[in-house]
């Protein structure tokens, strides 16, 4: 059958589209982290995402590099049929922790744990031989908080 095509031919699915960088501890890892995570939200066709992720990216990341003294941060973007999950990464094994329930109103730091709770449908941590990955996912229904 050359130069036509069978009715009955299904493209093979290619599985979950995933973008992943390293970045260096530095203070401008999350807008870089921010910027790529957008651009493959764009890309998708998940502009409606944006907003939550870039939040979400920005604490992780922001997290790894404050408390965590790792070399370098990794930050992946995975799109699913029913989700994205955005992972960071760092070399550090200790388990990431929600601060004070009730923080001072005046801190200017302590809530982004917190935040992400409240921004995701679901996430976590994961300890690695390496390190750990904390993940955050957001449903691609899921309207902008």
């Amino acid at each position: 059958m050359t130069g036509a095509l069978a009715e009955d031919v299904e493209a093979a699915p290619t599985g979950p589209q995933r973008y992943s960088d390293g970045y260096s501890p530095r203070d401008t890892a999350p807008a870089r982290a921010r910027r790529d995570v957008t651009f493959y939200l764009h890309t998708w066709g998940l502009k409606h995402l944006v907003g939550d992720a870039q939040l979400i990216t920005s604490e992780l990341v922001t997290n790894a590099i404050r408390h965590t003294g790792t070399g370098r941060v990794g930050v992946s973007v995975t799109r699913h049929p029913d989700r994205v999950r955005i992972v960071v990464t760092d070399t550090s094994r200790a388990t990431p922790e929600p601060a004070d329930p009730d923080p001072d109103p005046d801190a200017e730091a302590g809530r982004g744990l917190q935040l992400i709770d409240q921004l995701a449908t679901r996430w976590g941590s994961d300890r690695l031989a390496t390190g750990k990955r904390v993940w955050a996912e957001l449903a691609t229904d899921q309207a902008p908080s």
